[in-house]
């Protein structure tokens, strides 16, 4: 068990709220009248969830981005944000973060209602946080509704923001759609939207698709088994496309895909891939090419 899940643990004793849903989900679920408040919060830690040469602009985008793919896992609208902000002591550091942010905020229409800001010690790691706020009026798939004979699908390829993360640590001035999508991931708004009402199950892909999977495995009480791992044509183009590679793929993070569960005979609204299928039992089973793949010691990302 990992440092993360020991804690959300003792965590769990505190959450009493039905909305918390005993924090097996990325998000509260908070009832409001006649719709639903989605509320999320991520951190982002220089030199663990982004690279000390990575433009702060990016950055900033990024922040908003990953609280905008759990809204997006909901099929919720944004409706506002807080940020809290670790002063860098570096003024056009911050405003370039600030640009960035901006503008993820401005195309998501998630507009900023407050937050704090503090200074950090000399020295210290770089930290900051946004708590965003989001509507639902319609179903809200959870990572618990996956059922024995569901298929599963993603929106897109896996394992691009991974390997952008590698050229970016080699190389602080690499570009590229790999590096793009590591920098500036995409949240799923429009796709979640459409997938909410038909899907038994969602989550946005944030630690890797293999650790993503069993996670809804295990918080609906069935096995899962992911057969095939969807690359790129431009991850292909620089890794090639054999096992090693799909395995890296599928234990890579920072995706921010949609991973939903639809009932099989039901189509997809979105263009999506399907990867798997799921069926009564526990755990997770990996197969490419038709073979079972024994399960990586570490699925994906994990504190």
């Amino acid at each position: 068990m990992s440092a993360e899940s020991r804690f959300l643990t003792l965590l769990r004793l505190l959450a009493h709220d039905p909305a918390a849903q005993g924090l097996v989900d990325d998000v509260a679920i908070l009832p409001i009248g006649a719709s639903r408040l989605i509320l999320t919060s991520d951190t982002m830690v220089e030199g663990v969830h982004y690279l000390p040469t990575d433009p702060p602009a990016d950055i900033g985008w990024k922040l908003a981005a990953v609280n905008l793919s759990d809204l997006a896992a909901k099929g919720a609208r944004p409706v506002g944000c807080l940020l809290n902000y670790a002063l860098s002591g570096d003024e056009a550091w911050d405003e370039a973060f600030i640009a960035g942010l901006g503008e993820a905020l401005d195309r998501h229409a998630m507009p900023l209602l407050g937050g704090d800001t503090v200074k950090m010690p000399a020295g210290s790691a770089r930290s900051y946080s946004l708590t965003a706020i989001g509507e639902a009026t319609g179903p809200v798939p959870t990572r618990t509704g996956a059922q024995a004979g569901d298929l599963l699908y993603v929106t897109g390829p896996v394992g691009d923001a991974g390997v952008g993360l590698h050229l970016a640590g080699a190389d602080p001035s690499a570009s590229g759609p790999l590096v793009e999508a590591y920098r500036r991931p995409r949240p799923r708004l429009a796709e979640g939207a459409l997938l909410a009402p038909v899907a038994t199950a969602m989550m946005d892909i944030s630690d890797g698709l293999l650790i993503d999977a069993s996670r809804m495995a295990q918080a609906s009480g069935v096995a899962i088994t992911i057969d095939h791992i969807p690359l790129s044509p431009a991850l292909e183009k620089v890794r090639g496309g054999g096992t090693a590679v799909q395995i890296a793929a599928a234990r890579a993070g920072d995706d921010y895909e949609l991973l939903f569960a639809l009932p099989r005979g039901v189509r997809s609204p979105v263009r999506a891939v399907p990867v798997g299928h799921v069926a009564e039992g526990t755990g997770l089973t990996l197969m490419i090419d038709g073979a079972v793949i024994p399960l990586p010691d570490r699925l994906g990302w994990e504190h």
